[in-house]
């Protein structure tokens, strides 16, 4: 008999009401960002207009060196034209494929940076890898709010229920927003499978029991990827689905696919994967909530990239 998890029953107890209560359902925009296939949520109440930023955007020309803030400030406008007041800049997990935008949007419109409690081990690891030294700090606190599985908060009359699902990183979390979830690289649509799970601190088992955990939600919940990659023999980019949808057709993980079967799979297919284009610049970056390492006495900053080290 399976131990119970009190925190997928109040997952699901919170779904389920919003399911039946629509004031309790979220009103959602997604900004999609075609180079680096992320998709930005800007999710509110419409009772009170306030709002949360999903896995925001910073654009980054890796052959230039040069950011800039176009997908950013997609987001502002949208938030400026619907009225709305940002009380949180939500990460999912420290993205290995796109400068998090948090500081910029914080700046411009407001919000707690968060994430979960895991991305000190993060911040451990690529500390080391990047020699980031004593001077950066490796306990969260760059971030102002770290959420630890079965934490609960509010957009504004929104409930919302933290659910920690490692594998893909150690970091990952999926936020429960109504009857609604943003799963981060946890998974992709059913066509295309789920996250890769050999990035420093990943692992395919845990990444299975974190996908049977967000798939135990009733049927009707939505899913929200953070990434849509195009698969073959689909024309257009979508990121919405469900969990019945992800159960009975997701590629690499729909009902009666066991876990070592699983396992076996994502080893596999993980070992013939390059490492994403931006993963080194990204998580210098995204450790430290969207921070640029401190500059160099020229005053330039600098993004390093370890040789023969990855």
């Amino acid at each position: 008999m399976s131990a119970i998890d009190p925190v997928l029953q109040s997952a699901t107890a919170q779904v389920l009401k919003a399911v039946d209560d629509s004031a309790l359902r979220p009103e959602i925009a997604s900004f999609f960002d075609p180079a680096t296939f992320t998709v930005t949520y800007v999710v509110h109440d419409p009772a009170t207009l306030e709002a949360a930023v999903i896995d925001s955007v910073l654009d980054f020309d890796p052959n230039s060196g040069r950011t800039a803030t176009l997908s950013a400030d997609r987001v502002i406008d949208h938030v400026t034209s619907h009225n709305l007041k940002v009380t949180w800049l939500l990460e999912t997990h420290a993205h290995a494929d796109h400068f998090s935008a948090a500081p910029y949007l914080q700046e411009k419109i407001g919000g707690k940076i968060a994430i979960g409690a895991d991305i000190t081990t993060v911040q451990s690891v690529f500390g080391k890898l990047f020699n980031a030294g004593t001077e950066f700090a490796r306990d969260g606190s760059q971030f102002d709010v770290l959420f630890r599985d079965g934490d609960t908060f509010t957009i504004g009359n929104l409930p919302v229920t933290v659910m920690h699902v490692p594998g893909h990183t150690p970091a990952c979390i999926a936020y429960v927003v109504g009857e609604a979830v943003f799963v981060g690289d946890t998974m992709f649509m059913p066509d295309y499978g789920t996250a890769r799970a050999d990035f420093p601190g990943g692992d395919a088992r845990t990444l299975f029991r974190s996908l049977r955990r967000i798939l135990a939600l009733p049927p009707a919940t939505r899913l929200f990827m953070c990434h849509d990659y195009l698969p073959k023999g689909r024309n257009d980019y979508v990121w919405e689905t469900t969990v019945a949808a992800e159960r009975a057709g997701n590629v690499h993980a729909h009902d009666g696919i066991t876990e070592d079967e699983f396992v076996a799979m994502r080893e596999a297919r993980d070992a013939t994967l390059d490492m994403p284009r931006l993963i080194l610049p990204s998580v210098q970056v995204n450790m430290r909530a969207g921070h640029m390492p401190p500059p160099d006495d020229n005053g330039v900053t600098y993004l390093k990239i370890p040789v023969n080290a990855v």
